[in-house]
Order: structure tokens, then C-alpha cells, then sequence
């Protein structure tokens, strides 16, 4: 008699004397190689299947008898047969087996079979969730679906891919609390954190949430950390950039729940992106950095940050409570440099832009750590007050902020201080010209004490925050900003953190990780392990 498993065997078998034969074919008819791996994929799929199939037959159907024990308790086995759709990457199974419970009826308590088998909580295999949410934190979920169909032939619908990412993402908290710290001997020197803000356009903000969910007082207290003014993009190195305001007013978007496609503007809400990471000491001059900047070239020998990790918060909605974004930002950030340097005997470094927010959780949360203000957030004050005296992109521009970077650099933010406040009083500026002198003078008045960057440079601390400007673009922007994109505030928490986990080159580990914590939760003892591929 031959068995359910020796049968799928045939099946396969029987697949690859076709494709056997469709090589042969193709010689005769002199194919191009492209047009016979067309031909061959589909057919390797089917046989693919086949074989799936038959290492499910050989494992039976999952009737232990009656009855059985579990965890002291003793389960009925149900009266009918249950089917569970498993979707690979190859194409659909349907697995019939037994099942057990308390009694007809009731919710399936028991599956042995699911259990040997090591099935997942839902239809869609881990392969295929895996692979589907590399396409998804890179691509809009509807691009990402299409090329999945393209490719494979498989088909999932854009819902299930945005509630597969969310699924997926909650995971990430538990993975980051147990990852623990990077090898010592492969750290650098200084630890270094940084933290800036990225506007997210939202389909509901969160003030209206807060209405709806919390309550007025809720709405005033969280608001604010919403509504801040951040310096927006990085800069180029001659700091033209313009800084943008990004506030989450309330709207009356559509409030359908959906990853990043919407029918109404929104407004921005912040994402409060963060990074760390460990750095070699790397000494220059003054005159180094000057000569950098007006070459705009990155020096060859500078050294490169090492474990570099970026996280990204949104202000969150959690059992009728406020979890504000850059709080929850730097309390992470704080676990990980503890983790990663416990005795403190490496050099903190944190440098940041000039938002007072950031700098104040800086003092909370990092209060042994050097503040130093990104450099050309202050390059860039440079320019707009070079702009308010001489042509844009003249040489006596360029050379009016060669001047005063260079007595930056040297420690001489008083001469500076000093030299502006004379300027903001030349006969015949605009009211315009002098309001931008002014608002540099504040700028550097208010961030003299994180502006020592003769003394940084002699002790080799890096003195710009490119790697949060550059995470604001990649982690953020890149992904999240996309036209017509709109978000819901857990989607886009979602979204974030799992690029997150993948820009952090940690996406194999974190997809074994969350694999063996879904099994152990659904199978106990009977959990089997996971391996990254």
C-alpha cells in the first residue's frame, strides 16, 4: 500500500522528468537560456510543493488516540478532522488533522501535529512573511505585494501584508531588551549617542487620538512634544538647508486603519529617530576641518562608527496612557549605553542639533555625557548671515564664513557673539536681514556651552551628528514619505522599527529570534528552534 508520503514523492518525481524533459525541448528548439529559466521556475515551484507536502504526510495526521494530557489537563480529541492552510512560498497547503480540546465546539486547545511540524500561529509560512517584509519596510505595501505575486506567483493581499508587518513588529521591543551588548574588542574608544526629529504625514494625528482616547488634559500635555520645530534635513556642507516646521494639529483625516496609502492630506507628526554607536578617538585642527568643509570632500582616514544601532519612536496610545516619543527614545538609548559600556569608562559623547527638548532629556538621561552641538547646524547660521552681506555663492560670501567657521572651531564663540551683535546694527539691513542675525546670535548664545570645538577636536571627539541626520533620511524620510503616503500612528511605529532592526544589519537574528518566541509561546516544550537562514 502506498503511503500518503510516497505518493508526493511520485508527484515530485514525476515534476522533475518534466522539467527533464523541457531542457531537452528547449535544446531542440534552440531557446535562449532566459526563456528556458521561465519556463523551468514554475515547474520548480510545483515540485517544491510536492516535497513540502510529503514532509507534512510523514507526519501523520495527529491522532494520539482519544484523549491526551496536557499541562494536567485532559483533552478530547474533536469529533471531526480540522484543515489549517499553511501558504509557503511555494504555493498553498492544506493540512487536515486531528485536533483536541475540551469539547465540540470550543476553541482547539491541542494540535500535535501543528506542534511536530513547528506551524505558525497564522496561514502564511515564516519564509514567506520574512521575504515579503523585505520588500514591504523598502517599498510601499502595494508595490511590494505586486513583485511578491511577480515573482513567486504567490498571492497576498496589501491588508494582510500591513497586519503581517504589525504582527511582526511587536516583536522588536523583547528583541532589542535581549540582544545584549556588541563584543567588547570590536568597540571603539568613545560611545557616542545622538537624536533628531523627522516629520511623519499621519491620517489621524495624535491630537486627535488624544481627544478621542484620553481626554482633554491629555490632548494639552501631549501635544507639545508634537508640535516642535526641528532643523529638518541634514545639510549640505555649505549649510544651505532650510529648516522645516512639523506640528500634528488635528485634522479630519479619514480614520480608516491602513499602513501607507491615504485618500486626505495630513499633518506631520514626529518620529524621533536616535542612534549609537562606538568610535575610534579621531584628532584634528581647526584648520583640518576647515579645509574638509571647503573641499566638501570626507577625509579618507577618519574612522568608521562600529555597532552602529538607530531606533525610531512615534508618541504612542497605550492602555489610555501618553507614551511621548523622545522620552521613550532616550530611555532606550540609555539601556543600550549601559549595556554596552556598565563600568563607564568609555568617553559619552552626545551630539545633537540645537532643539532645547532634546537637550534637556540629554541632561536626564546622559548627564555624565560631553553635549556638543552638530557643527553645521552651526555652519549652517554661517551662511544665512553671510547671505545677509554679500551675493549667494560669491567668493566673498564663501570667505565671510571661512572666517567666522575658523574662530568656531578655535573656541572663539564669544568673537563671534561679539562680531554679529556690531552687524545686526549696519545701516540700511532689512527688517528680514536683521531678524536672521539675531536668530543666529540666539542660536549661539543659547548653545555656547556644546560650542567647545577647539576642545573636541584635541580630545578626537566627532563634532557632527551626520549619522542622526543621515538616519532622519533612510530610516525615516526614505520610506515614509513617499507620495500620497498617510499613516496610522501603529503602522507607522511598525514600519519604523522594523527598518529599524533590518538598517541595523540585525534582520536574520531578530527573524529567529521572533520565530522560537512565537513557537515556545504556542508549543511549549514541543517548540521547535529556529535558525536564521
Amino acid at each position: 500500500m502506498i503511503t500518503a508520503k510516497e505518493l508526493d514523492f511520485f508527484k515530485a518525481q514525476a515534476q522533475f522528468k518534466q522539467m527533464c524533459e523541457l531542457v531537452e525541448q528547449a535544446l531542440a528548439e534552440g531557446q535562449r537560456i532566459d526563456q528556458l529559466e521561465r519556463g523551468l521556475f514554475p515547474q520548480a515551484m510545483t515540485l517544491c510543493l510536492h516535497l513540502l507536502q510529503s514532509f507534512v504526510s510523514a507526519h501523520g495526521d495527529g491522532n494520539e488516540g482519544e484523549t491526551l494530557e496536557r499541562e494536567g489537563q485532559v483533552l478530547q480529541r474533536l469529533p471531526e478532522q480540522h484543515d489549517k492552510r499553511y501558504l509557503s512560498i511555494f504555493g498553498e497547503l492544506i493540512v487536515p488533522r486531528w485536533v483536541y480540546g475540551t469539547r465540540a465546539g470550543q476553541a482547539i486547545d491541542w494540535s500535535p501535529l501543528d506542534a511536530a511540524l513547528g506551524l505558525p500561529a497564522g496561514e502564511n509560512s515564516y519564509v514567506l512573511e520574512d521575504w515579503l517584509q523585505r520588500l514591504c519596510i523598502h517599498d510601499a505595501f502595494g508595490e511590494s505585494v505586486e513583485s511578491f505575486r511577480a515573482w513567486l506567483g504567490t498571492t497576498v493581499s496589501v491588508r494582510t501584508a500591513e497586519n503581517m508587518n504589525r504582527n511582526m513588529s511587536a516583536y522588536v521591543d523583547d528583541y532589542r531588551v535581549n540582544q545584549g551588548a556588541p563584543p567588547a574588542d570590536e568597540e571603539g574608544e568613545l560611545l557616542v549617542v545622538t537624536a533628531d526629529g523627522k516629520g511623519v504625514v499621519m491620517r489621524r494625528p495624535l491630537a486627535e487620538r488624544l481627544r478621542e482616547e484620553c481626554g482633554a488634559n491629555q490632548v494639552e500635555r501631549g501635544g507639545d512634544e508634537e508640535a516642535k520645530t526641528t532643523e529638518g534635513d541634514a545639510p549640505a556642507l555649505d549649510g544651505r538647508s532650510k529648516s522645516s516646521s512639523l506640528s500634528a494639529k488635528p485634522s479630519t483625516n479619514s480614520t480608516r486603519p491602513s499602513g501607507d496609502a491615504g485618500e486626505r492630506t495630513g499633518k506631520k507628526q514626529m518620529a524621533y529617530v536616535g542612534a549609537i554607536y562606538s568610535l575610534a578617538r579621531f584628532r584634528r585642527t581647526a584648520e583640518d576641518v576647515v579645509d574638509e568643509v571647503r573641499r566638501r570632500k570626507r577625509r579618507a582616514d577618519r574612522p568608521q562608527p562600529q555597532h552602529k544601532h538607530v531606533w525610531a519612536q512615534m508618541t504612542q496610545i497605550r492602555d489610555g496612557e501618553v507614551w511621548h516619543a523622545a522620552p521613550n527614545l532616550f530611555v532606550g538609548m540609555a539601556v543600550e549605553c549601559y549595556e554596552r559600556d556598565p563600568s563607564r569608562r568609555k568617553p559619552l559623547i552626545c551630539v545633537m542639533d540645537g532643539e532645547r527638548h532634546l537637550w534637556k532629556l540629554q541632561e536626564e538621561w546622559f548627564p555624565r555625557a560631553i553635549g556638543i552641538l552638530d557643527l553645521f547646524h552651526a555652519l549652517k547660521r554661517l551662511w544665512e548671515v553671510a547671505d545677509c552681506f554679500h551675493p549667494e555663492r560669491s567668493h566673498e560670501e564663501a570667505e565671510f564664513v571661512t572666517h567666522y567657521l575658523r574662530m568656531l572651531l578655535q573656541g572663539k564663540v564669544g568673537y563671534v557673539l561679539r562680531r554679529f551683535r556690531q552687524l545686526a546694527k549696519t545701516p540700511d539691513l532689512s527688517a528680514s536681514q536683521k531678524k536672521t542675525i539675531r536668530s543666529a546670535i540666539t542660536y549661539y548664545d543659547n548653545n555656547r556651552a556644546h560650542m567647545r570645538y577647539d576642545e573636541y577636536l584635541a580630545a578626537g571627539y566627532p563634532i557632527a551628528s551626520g549619522v542622526a541626520e543621515g538616519t532622519c533620511k533612510y530610516l525615516v524620510k526614505d520610506r515614509m514619505e513617499r507620495a500620497g503616503m498617510r499613516w496610522e500612528i501603529e503602522g507607522a511605529q511598525a514600519m519604523l522599527s522594523l527598518r529599524a532592526v533590518y538598517l541595523n544589519g540585525l534582520w536574520d537574528q531578530f527573524i529567529a529570534y521572533r520565530i522560537d518566541r512565537e513557537q515556545a509561546c504556542l508549543y511549549g516544550e514541543h517548540a521547535q528552534c529556529a535558525t536564521a537562514a
